[in-house]
């Protein structure tokens, strides 16, 4: 049996199909992992004597954990500080709840406790600009952050006591300045070589004294 002709309305509807996916497929170059290989990566090879680019540790993925104790009390807490966390990020986040019980605490097993979100490749670099570039120099007094908080396998976790310092956040509409942790992921062997990758990045440490 001959095949039916596409009638012009079917094929206009798949040439529209075709641009869509190829718009899809197009990867728009993210400014950071540009930086990183065209300037990092000749960095630290030379600072570190790597014999090959593979040995040169990246960063992997960057945690966002937003602890909500009062949730306990009050479980739309919870739905509110799911909500500034996705206004930051640009993303779905999902809950954190209790492992256990503590009856000290009136925690049980089970209970929404907070929000996590993992972030890679695109998202996780356009987090990072943002995070060093307008957030953190809307903190008060900053001088820049600490180079003690590695936890001796090249991650590095650093503390931000209050949302409102994201400008994704209308401070006159939040219930209570909320905290949260950030947590860099990288592929370094040693704190050392995983402080210098970021601060390559351009993360604001302290200038040692």
């Amino acid at each position: 049996m001959a095949k039916e002709k596409k009638t012009k309305p079917e094929e206009k509807k798949q040439e529209q199909k075709q641009v869509v996916e190829q718009k899809v497929n197009v990867k728009i170059p993210v400014e950071l992992f540009e930086k990183y290989k065209k300037e990092i990566v000749p960095e630290l090879v030379k600072k570190f004597s790597y014999k090959n680019v593979m040995q040169v540790p990246k960063l992997d993925k960057i945690v966002v954990n937003m602890g909500v104790g009062d949730a306990v009390q009050d479980s739309k807490e919870i739905e509110t500080a799911v909500k500034e966390l996705e206004a930051i990020i640009g993303q779905k986040v999902s809950v954190r709840t209790a492992k256990k019980s503590i009856s000290n605490f009136k925690l049980r097993e089970g209970m929404k406790i907070g929000a996590k979100v993992t972030l890679r490749r695109g998202t996780m670099y356009e987090f990072l600009k943002r995070l060093i570039a307008v957030a953190l120099p809307r903190v008060r007094d900053f001088r820049g952050i600490s180079d003690k908080s590695f936890d001796g396998r090249g991650n590095y976790t650093m503390g931000i006591k209050e949302q409102i310092i994201f400008p994704e956040i209308d401070v006159d509409k939040i219930s209570k300045v909320r905290g949260m942790d950030v947590t860099f992921v990288t592929t370094a062997k040693t704190d050392q070589e995983a402080y210098e990758l970021l601060a390559a990045f351009g993360v604001p440490f302290r200038k040692k004294s």
